[in-house]
């Protein structure tokens, strides 16, 4: 879903890269959970899950606000770029993302503090964040949040935000899940009504509010300080 994800950004299609990227997360939630379900959970799987993460959460992305900077046409109607004759060099900065999310997601595998949290947003939850942008500016009729989305700054600031996002030192909730039992998951399971919630009143802007309401609960649920792990 990922390559697929790559090939669509590359060719503006911004909303069908968005749901590629999405249904790869969506089998990045579960995948863990099936492997221990079905008894072949391996230190490989580890490895090839945050390859796949690297592309579908940390490239494709990247490429989304990379069109976004160099032609802005297509956050509303698909068109094929030409690299060659891009000069908008700015629009490369956005690969920071995939660089902030391969440090990320390097740091994770061999972390042993991170086996049931996160330290840091997760490299899916920033790409649910970067891939919303293309939704609300087609679905959603707020001008002034428009405006904001297709400033080059603020894309830009998210690209360079997004590396300081993957790799703070704040201590979040996994939102995988390691059973079906509300009990051993209340946190994850009320966030999920929450964002539920929040999509269908809300739409898409919902997903920024969700993002930041991740980090915000996190900070005051969690048991213990980054700083005193060892």
């Amino acid at each position: 879903m990922g390559c697929m994800g790559v090939y669509f950004a590359m060719k503006g299609d911004l909303i069908i890269a968005a749901y590629c990227s999405a249904l790869g997360i969506f089998f990045d939630f579960f995948d863990g959970l099936a492997a221990r379900l079905l008894k072949v959970s391996s230190e490989l799987g580890k490895q090839l899950d945050s390859m796949a993460d690297l592309v579908t959460s940390g490239l494709v992305p990247a490429l989304v606000v990379f069109q976004m900077i160099s032609e802005k046409q297509v956050s509303v109607a698909g068109f094929e770029v030409s690299f060659m004759n891009n000069s908008n060099w700015m629009a490369f900065l956005a690969f920071f993302i995939t660089l902030g999310s391969a440090y990320r997601l390097a740091k994770f595998n061999i972390d042993e503090n991170q086996t049931d949290k996160f330290i840091g947003l997760p490299t899916p939850a920033n790409a649910i964040l970067i891939l919303s942008l293309p939704f609300i500016l087609k679905y959603e009729d707020i001008s002034w949040l428009n405006e904001i989305i297709l400033n080059d700054i603020f894309l830009l600031v998210l690209s360079f935000g997004s590396v300081f996002l993957l790799n703070m030192k704040v201590e979040l909730f996994s939102l995988k899940l390691k059973s079906f039992k509300f009990s051993e998951n209340k946190t994850v399971f009320l966030f999920l009504i929450f964002s539920i919630v929040g999509l269908i009143v809300l739409q898409f802007v919902a997903i920024l509010i969700i993002i930041l309401s991740y980090i915000i609960v996190s900070v005051l649920t969690k048991k213990k300080s980054v700083k005193d792990l060892p």
